[in-house]
């Protein structure tokens, strides 16, 4: 059962579907593990209601508490513990990872907390940057709420709509893995203009060096 397959993942938790995805929703918001397949989980199972034996609302009232929920304690870890969990080499916690959120969160501000809901990655460390600058709790709880809920709903029915569609219906695998691609790609692009971003430093670091030599030789 791979984790990066919505539908395989679903049909094996048989009974267990609704309360499997709340928590991989829940771990994937609060407990700082980006790399869980949410939007394509909750468009999967909006899509697979039926098959299911589950309610397009059911799915998205669960799957917006636990969003939700999650953000909390990310927004309490931040409060508490701040940026000394992260490491620059760390495989997770990436110092990295919680910069790009920090970045987000300072260009956006409280909006952050609904547009990053949207953004992989981002939406993991969006709600934990929050906390870390200290950002007021009431309005942390009115753009978390705001974000979880259009998010968890959107992504919800998203799916179920797309159910109604004859060729989505007939053809559900290539759509979660399109659904795993689309969430994974902005992951993808972000690590190569990273390091793009650090080569091109690198060399121009390397050039300074260089020229001041050669300036060091001359004199």
């Amino acid at each position: 059962m791979s984790i990066l397959d919505p539908q395989t993942l679903l049909a094996g938790m048989g009974p267990w579907a609704l309360g499997g995805l709340s928590l991989m929703i829940f771990v994937e918001s609060g407990l700082l593990f980006p790399f869980l397949p949410g939007d394509s989980l909750l468009v999967t199972a909006g899509l697979l209601h039926q098959s299911l034996g589950l309610s397009v609302a059911l799915i998205a009232l669960c799957a917006f508490l636990a969003a939700a929920a999650g953000d909390q304690v990310g927004f309490f870890l931040g409060h508490r513990f701040g940026r000394r969990w992260f490491r620059p080499d760390a495989r997770v916690l990436k110092t990295a990872h919680l910069e790009q959120a920090e970045a987000f969160f300072v260009r956006h501000g409280g909006k952050a907390l609904v547009l990053g809901r949207f953004v992989p990655v981002v939406r993991t460390f969006v709600p934990l940057a929050a906390g870390t600058s200290g950002y007021p709790y009431r309005m942390f709880v009115v753009w978390n709420l705001a974000g979880a809920f259009l998010w968890a709903v959107g992504m919800t029915v998203l799916g179920s709509l797309l159910g109604g569609l004859p060729f989505v219906a007939d053809h559900i695998d290539l759509l979660a893995v399109g659904l795993v691609v689309v969430s994974v790609l902005p992951i993808v692009v972000t690590a190569l203009r990273r390091s793009r971003v650090g080569r091109a430093e690198q060399r121009v670091a390397a050039t300074t060096t260089r020229d001041e030599e050669a300036v060091g030789d001359r004199s």
